[in-house]
């Protein structure tokens, strides 16, 4: 079988999600954590959302990479075929 790494990570973190749900529900303490440290948990979840957020995202900042992304958009748009385009539409005939 091909399972990805990503695919297992998910699965195992889902089913770890559904254990402490259902843990929680019988009553039993999974995670014990006190009312001060919500606080740090969420800013520390809010802090690594937005890394991962920005990370994935391509944030050109110099002169080079700005020029390189105008490169690629060219690139990309030349390679996707225009509806309107009369030559497009002859050779597909």
């Amino acid at each position: 079988m091909n399972i990805t790494a990503g695919t297992l990570a998910r699965t195992i973190i889902l089913a770890l999600a559904l254990i402490n749900q259902v843990l929680s529900a019988t009553g039993h303490a999974v995670l014990p954590i006190e009312n001060s440290q919500v606080e740090t948990l969420v800013s520390t979840a809010w802090t690594v959302i937005a890394s991962l957020i920005t990370w994935w995202k391509n944030n050109s900042f110099i002169a080079a990479a700005k020029a390189g992304d105008v490169v690629m958009k060219r690139e990309g748009e030349s390679k996707r075929e225009n509806p309107f385009d009369c030559r497009a539409r002859r050779h597909a005939v």
